[in-house]
């Protein structure tokens, strides 16, 4: 409850109760250099009408992406999303349910779960999908965590070219679990094919790719798939953006073990970086060493249609020895919003999405490369709706030039090592002339 009105009196009858003389008597296992000594520093009290004004000029600081025209990426796109999606999405008996604990009273919820993921198996070519992971990052790892379960090898190898922020969230799943990380290099924007051949070996138990990458290059997947499998037990694990996969060879075609991936950009805002999901797929045989749940769909007493949670194997329901996760939920709204945006849309609407997303980028790279001193990073490198670009000056610098004219020019990419590198992504949002004006704007700034 967010206030509870106990009298004073009220308060010292729960103290004689529990046994003790003061409020501060129950605080004894902590510290005293660690006790707050004062108030907290609250403002006065305000009413409601005070308080939303209030929040309204916070929130007015905010440069969104409605009022700039943003070429950032990096792992969370913006799509077009179509508004029936918040229509449905926002329906009381979907925005307020949580966890089916009482999974079959939940039909309803159970039926979108288990379309969610049939429409994942039908992306990606893979055979089974659970209910979702919590976002990208997470389900890398626990991809990783699995293989351990099903070749008990301890080594993984990651690719230089992967999103740095899911590598931190690997170390994190990763550290304490006798889990050790190797990392293949990058050349040209993709991965060293030779480097990493030349670090398999039969210890190795499993070797993720990215592909598009970081960087939004595309990966050799069936050279990589080549290497990886010279031993039988290793998997790979293939991390891919779901809208790539309208136009390109999904993971089940380059024989991948484990397919994984953000699935933001399935009809999901941006929303400042979260909420997000992940997506999570395999091999039907490996079913059973999957986090999360699984639905199924099932036949009833009457004969009719009936879906129930097949298999849920995390620690509230066995032992925790014998649990794949201790996965508590999916992010079960999201995945509704990305089962509705790939209904509207369909199998043509999403070729169409990743067709447009891919040529705007081509040109806009085409346009930018134009302008003295700008020049693509890795021009041997194929990419899908991401680049980076060589810049003159640091990125940071033009970025910050170019945000006083509306404009969010992409990632700079001085975090991780390379400071005159700018990353920029373009979707089937952006028009000729919005792109245009970004394209000329460029050329003032570099100049």
């Amino acid at each position: 409850m967010p206030y509870i009105s106990n009298t004073e009196r009220d308060r010292q009858k729960i103290l004689k109760t529990i046994g003790v003389n003061k409020f501060e008597d129950l605080l004894t296992a902590i510290p005293e250099k660690l006790r707050m000594k004062k108030p907290l520093a609250l403002s006065e009290p305000l009413s409601e009408l005070e308080i939303n004004k209030n929040i309204q000029a916070k929130k007015s600081k905010n440069i969104s992406c409605e009022k700039v025209n943003s070429f950032l990426g990096g792992g969370i796109y913006d799509h077009f999303i179509p508004s029936a999606i918040e229509t449905i999405v926002s329906r009381p008996e979907f925005l307020t349910a949580y966890t089916p604990y009482q999974a079959e009273v939940s039909q309803g919820t159970l039926q979108y779960i288990f379309e969610y993921q049939t429409l994942i198996c039908e992306l990606t070519g893979m055979e089974i999908a659970n209910a979702g992971m919590y976002d990208g990052a997470s389900s890398i790892a626990e991809a990783i965590l699995m293989a351990v379960r099903k070749n008990h090898l301890t080594k993984a190898i990651l690719p230089a070219t992967l999103n740095p922020n899911y590598i931190q969230v690997i170390k994190a799943y990763t550290e304490g679990n006798g889990i050790e990380l190797l990392f293949a290099p990058e050349k040209d924007g993709v991965t060293d094919l030779s480097a990493l051949e030349s670090m398999l070996n039969d210890t190795i138990g499993s070797v993720v790719i990215q592909t598009p990458n970081f960087y939004g290059n595309i990966e050799d997947a069936k050279a990589i798939e080549s290497i990886v499998h010279k031993n039988p037990k290793c998997l790979l694990i293939a991390c891919v953006d779901p809208v790539s996969l309208a136009i390109f060879m999904p993971p089940a075609e380059y024989n991948a073990d484990i397919a994984v991936g953000e699935g933001q950009a399935l009809g999901n805002n941006m929303f400042f970086g979260g909420p997000l999901f992940g997506f999570f797929a395999t091999k039907l045989d490996m079913a059973r060493l999957m986090p999360g749940r699984i639905v199924g769909g099932t036949i009833d007493k009457d004969g009719k249609k009936a879906y129930v949670l097949t298999l849920q194997a995390r620690e509230q329901h066995i032992r925790r020895a014998k649990a794949t996760s201790n996965i508590c939920s999916n992010e079960s709204l999201c995945t509704l919003a990305a089962v509705v945006y790939l209904c509207l849309l369909g199998k043509e609407g999403l070729v169409e999405i990743a067709t447009q997303s891919a040529q705007k980028a081509h040109y806009t790279a085409n346009e930018l490369c134009k302008i003295p001193g700008l020049a693509l990073a890795y021009p041997k490198t194929y990419f899908f709706k991401e680049f980076v670009l060589k810049t003159p000056k640091k990125a940071e610098e033009i970025i910050k030039a170019l945000l006083p004219k509306k404009f969010y020019a992409g990632i700079d990419l001085a975090p991780y090592g390379k400071p005159d590198e700018l990353m920029i992504a373009v979707t089937e949002k952006k028009t000729k002339a919005e792109i245009d004006s970004f394209v000329q704007a460029m050329r003032e700034v570099v100049k």
